[in-house]
C-alpha cells in the first residue's frame, strides 16, 4: 500500500465480514479460524491449525504431552526426587558412563597426553608438584612443615583442609618444592653439618651450652614446662630484636588444633603459650602481608623469630642458603632472624589424635582438655583443673602420628639457634640447649630473669636422640649420609622408595 494512502473497508482487520474484530479474513476462511493458510488458533474449536491440519504445531512437531488435540491441559504427573539417595543408574559402578553412543569417548584424557601433544624433550632436572605429591603426600609421607609452599616462586602451592599441601595453580616444575622437602629432595643431615659443623651428627650435636631453666614469674603457669620459649621471646620483643614471632594458636573452630600465628606483645605470647601436638605448616605461613597490620614497621624491614618442630628449622635454613625468590613468601623467608626449635619425636594428625585416638576411643571431649605432655614415653592429656585423663605409651597412639615423623633423627633439632624442650630437667623446668652466637645473645636477654641451672640429666637427651635417629634408620629407606649432596635426585628418591617415576608422563 502506498504510504499515506488509506486501507480500504475489506482490507482492515476489523471489518463487518471479519469473524472476530481484530482477525483478518484470508481466502479459504472460514467461521472457526482463517483457514489453510494462516495457522492461527480456530475461533471455537481452539484447535491448532497449519496446513498439516489440526492438531499439530506449527513448526512441524507434535502436540505436547500434556496438551491435548483440542489444546486444553490435561492432567499431568510428577514423580518426586529420591532423598538420601543416589541415582540407581542400573545397580553399575558409580563411575560408570550411562548411555554413551557407540564409538564416542568422553573420559578424561591421563597426564599422558602431555607428550602426546608435542615432541619437546623435558630437561631430565625438572621435577613437578606432581611427583612430589606421588612420593611424599599421597604415600603418607608428608610432615607437614609447609617448606614446599615457602619455596614455590609462583604461589601454586596451597593448604587443603586437611593440612597437607595441594596445588591451587599450574606448576612451572621448577623444582624447588622437591628439592627442598625434609622428606623429599632435601637430604636434611646434610643440612646439620652445613648449619651447625660437623660435631652436629653425633650424639645430641654439638652445643655451646645447656641449662635447666623456669620462669618466675606467675604466667608461666599456663605455659609449657618452664616457659622458656615465651620468655625468651618476649625478651627479644622488649629489646627490639625482633618485631614479632610466629608460634601457634589454638583455632577458633576446633579445640586443640595448631594455627600459624604472629605474636606481637608479651601479652600475645602468654595467651598462646603451651604446646600442641599438631603441625600448623609453618613455613607455608611465611607471607607477610598477611600479618601486615600486626607490624609496626614496613614488612620489608620486619625481623621475626620461628618456632617449629626440627624439621620446620631444616627447612627455614635450606631456604635462607639460597638467593632465589620465592613468590609470596620471599620476605618472609628473609625476616626469620632467631630459631627455636622444640624437641621433638613425632607428631600427630590433628584428627587421628583427637577425633579417633582421644573422642571417639577414650570418650575425652577435645574441649575439655588443659593441657597435653609427651613426656618419658608418655602421652598425658589433662583437663583444665589439672586432673590427669589420660597417660598411656605414646607408642598406643601410633596410629594418630605422622608416618613421615619415623624417618627423622633430628629429635633436637639441630638447625636451630636455640633448642628447647623438657626431656633432661626435671618437672617444671625446661632443658635449653644454646647452638649459636645468636641463641647465645638471646640466653644472654633472659638469663637475669629465670631460676636455672646446668642441665640436669644430658644423658636422657642423648639416650633420646640415640632411640630417635635408630628408629629413623629403620625407616629411611634410603642413605643416611651427611657427607652426600644436599639434594637428592628424584630419580634415585623414586628407586629407593619404589616411587613411579615421572607419574606425569602416565595416564594417573
Amino acid at each position: 500500500m502506498p504510504p499515506g494512502e488509506q486501507p480500504d473497508a475489506d482490507d482492515r482487520s476489523d471489518a463487518p465480514d471479519s469473524p472476530l474484530p481484530g482477525i483478518p479474513r484470508v481466502n479459504g476462511s472460514t467461521e472457526n479460524g482463517c483457514g489453510d493458510e494462516c495457522g492461527c488458533v480456530g475461533v471455537e474449536t481452539g484447535t491448532i491449525a497449519d496446513s498439516g491440519g489440526a492438531g499439530t504445531v506449527t513448526d512441524g512437531g507434535t502436540t505436547p504431552a500434556n496438551v491435548d488435540g483440542e489444546g486444553h491441559l490435561v492432567d499431568t504427573e510428577f514423580t518426586a526426587p529420591a532423598k538420601g539417595v543416589s541415582q540407581n543408574v542400573d545397580d553399575g559402578a558409580p563411575d560408570e558412563r550411562v548411555g554413551v553412543p557407540d564409538g564416542v569417548d568422553l573420559e578424561t584424557p591421563g597426564d599422558g597426553i602431555r607428550s602426546r601433544m608435542n615432541d619437546i624433550e623435558e630437561p631430565d632436572d625438572k621435577t613437578w608438584f606432581m611427583e612430589l605429591d606421588g612420593a611424599v603426600i599421597d604415600d603418607g609421607r608428608c610432615i607437614q612443615c609447609g617448606t614446599c609452599v615457602a619455596a614455590c616462586p609462583s604461589d601454586s602451592i596451597g593448604i587443603d583442609e586437611e593440612g597437607l599441601p595441594e596445588l591451587v595453580k599450574m606448576c612451572t616444575g621448577c623444582s624447588l618444592c622437591w628439592d627442598f622437602c625434609p622428606r623429599g629432595g632435601l637430604r636434611y643431615e646434610r643440612q646439620w653439618k652445613i648449619t651447625g659443623g660437623d660435631d652436629n651428627v653425633k650424639g645430641a650435636g654439638d652445643p655451646i651450652t645447656e641449662f635447666s631453666a623456669k620462669v618466675t614469674e606467675e604466667w608461666h603457669e599456663s605455659a609449657q614446662d618452664g616457659g622458656v620459649v615465651t620468655a625468651l621471646l618476649s625478651k627479644l620483643l622488649e629489646a627490639g630484636e625482633i618485631d614479632g614471632a610466629l608460634v601457634a594458636t589454638e583455632s577458633d573452630e576446633e579445640p586443640w588444633k595448631a594455627e600459624s600465628f604472629l605474636a606481637t606483645s608479651h601479652e600475645e605470647l602468654v595467651a598462646n603459650a603451651g604446646s600442641w601436638y599438631n603441625q600448623t605448616m609453618a613455613l607455608g605461613n611465611l607471607d607477610l602481608e598477611q600479618w601486615s597490620g600486626k607490624l609496626d614497621v614496613p614488612i620489608e624491614e620486619a625481623s621475626i623469630a620461628l618456632v617449629g618442630t626440627p624439621c620446620e628449622i631444616e627447612g627455614i635454613r635450606a631456604l635462607q642458603d639460597f638467593e632465589w625468590e620465592y613468590g609470596s613468601q620471599e620476605r618472609g623467608v628473609r625476616s626469620i632472624e632467631y630459631t627455636i626449635a622444640l624437641m621433638c619425636t613425632k607428631n600427630f594428625n590433628y584428627y587421628r589424635l583427637l577425633g579417633e585416638q582421644l573422642e571417639e576411643k577414650r570418650g575425652i571431649d577435645p574441649a575439655d582438655i588443659g593441657k597435653m605432655d609427651v613426656l618419658h614415653g608418655k602421652l598425658m592429656v589433662y583437663d583444665d583443673d589439672g586432673e590427669l585423663l589420660v597417660e598411656e605409651d605414646v607408642e598406643r597412639f601410633h596410629d594418630a602420628a605422622l608416618k613421615g615423623c619415623d624417618e627423622c633423627a633430628d629429635f633436637t633439632g639441630f638447625c636451630a639457634d636455640v633448642t628447647v624442650g623438657s626431656v633432661g630437667s626435671s618437672e617444671e623446668f625446661s632443658s635449653v640447649i644454646v647452638r649459636t652466637e645468636q641463641g647465645l645473645q638471646a640466653w644472654d636477654l633472659l638469663k637475669d630473669d629465670l631460676e636455672y641451672h646446668d642441665l640436669e640429666d644430658r644423658s636422657a637427651v642423648g639416650k633420646l636422640q640415640g632411640w630417635d635417629k635408630k628408629n629413623a634408620f629403620e625407616s629411611l629407606q634410603r642413605p643416611f649420609d651427611p657427607d652426600a649432596p644436599r639434594f637428592i635426585d628424584y630419580v634415585d628418591h623414586a628407586a629407593n622408595y619404589d616411587t613411579e617415576p615421572n607419574p606425569h608422563e602416565v595416564d594417573h
